[in-house]
């Protein structure tokens, strides 16, 4: 579906009940626009994922742009430039992610972790999002890089970027949810405001 069209519909959505449908319908279900025309290489590339982390490959979803083809937030066509963002949803994988934080979180407490202001301010953020049920790496402080989770993270993903694997030459980056329902609402919470934002350009498009 064309960028314009998407923005076009979501504009249209008159409650909570037809944006959720919208939310599932354009937006979650069906192949990527990186992979339109190749399920075979869309279904490697998530039971490549799968495997790593040992869920379902039903599990791996692919948002952002090179789900759509284009950003709507942005206003920008996906391209070379785009990352591959990845949804990894697994009740057990958070709650493991969850296990090595709460040993971070111990050495803060306990003062054993030499933390810059601007790591805290970093960490601060990456707890919010722990919070909605999403668990970020790349957000984690640089005085976490010793520990597994985020080497092994970051190793992993690195291995199936620029054309390592089935996704092509464009790098691959992924967060956690703890559930579909956390990926869900999450998404939802974007439509939202990006409708409203849809809303205040119309008002400004009429009084100029």
């Amino acid at each position: 579906m064309p960028m314009k069209d998407f923005l076009s519909q979501l504009a249209k959505t008159a409650d909570d009940k037809s944006l959720l449908d919208f939310c599932r319908r354009r937006v979650l279900h069906g192949t990527p626009s990186v992979f339109q025309g190749d399920e075979e290489k869309y279904y490697s590339f998530r039971k490549r994922i799968a495997d790593e982390f040992q869920i379902n490959f039903h599990e791996i979803f692919i948002t952002g742009s090179a789900k759509l083809g284009f950003s709507p937030h942005k206003k920008k066509l996906f391209d070379l430039d785009s990352d591959i963002d990845v949804a990894l949803i697994s009740s057990n994988l958070y709650d493991q992610m969850m296990e090595f934080i709460h040993g971070y979180q111990m050495e803060l407490r306990e003062n054993r972790k030499a933390v810059s202001i601007e790591e805290i301010k970093r960490y601060h953020k990456f707890l919010e999002y722990s919070a909605i049920g999403w668990m970020r790496p790349d957000l984690l402080p640089t005085s976490f890089q010793v520990d597994d989770l985020k080497t092994k993270w970051f190793a992993f993903f690195s291995s199936i970027s620029y054309g390592y694997s089935e996704v092509g030459n464009y790098k691959v980056t992924a967060g956690a949810f703890k559930s579909y329902s956390h990926l869900e609402r999450y998404t939802v919470s974007g439509l939202i405001s990006l409708k409203a934002n849809l809303k205040i350009g119309e008002v400004h498009a009429a009084t100029n």
